[in-house]
């Protein structure tokens, strides 16, 4: 079964409906960011990792009806889940009506997950939606650190958008 198109600001809008507190962080966050890089078909999270944040998360998840994704079996697998449960996984990949997403809670180069994010991130709006995504630096040092061919690929145009940023031609 073909995935759902992506409404990463309709998931995001979700989130912050139930106060959730994250971070968007890989792709996702530098095409926030307006980097050309081409269009990715999840968007990854970063939650903050208190019980009470867990908890709202675990709300958030149910509103949006999400369930495990995975290659392993035809469809996608429901899950319970509580805040005490989601942060007992390092990554949860998961899909709703509205897309594809993962929920990392220490993505590559960042073993402090969100409170290694937060303090550079953004806030931008996304389809008048508002954001919280990872510094573009932050986004490149992440993609660095992976090294998967998908994130190496792009990192040369992530490396030339930065500086134009930098440099105020962006």
């Amino acid at each position: 079964m073909p995935a759902p198109e992506l409404d990463a600001a309709g998931i995001a809008r979700i989130f912050n409906e139930h106060g959730v507190e994250y971070v968007v962080i890989g792709a996702y966050a530098a095409i926030a960011q307006k980097a050309p890089i081409p269009a990715t078909r999840d968007i990854d999270f970063t939650p903050e990792a208190s019980i009470d944040n867990l908890n709202r998360l675990s709300r958030a998840l149910k509103a949006l009806g999400a369930r495990i994704r995975t290659d392993a079996v035809d469809g996608d697998l429901p899950f319970s889940h509580d805040g005490a449960s989601l942060g007992r996984s390092e990554m949860w990949n998961l899909v709703c009506d509205l897309g594809e997403f993962d929920l990392a809670f220490h993505p590559a180069a960042f073993q402090s997950g969100y409170l290694g994010l937060v303090d550079r991130a953004h806030k931008v709006l996304v389809d008048g939606v508002l954001v919280t995504v990872a510094d573009l630096d932050d986004v490149i040092l992440s993609k660095e650190t992976a090294g998967r061919p998908k994130d190496l690929r792009v990192l040369p145009i992530l490396y030339r958008f930065s500086a134009l940023k930098k440099a105020g031609d962006a």
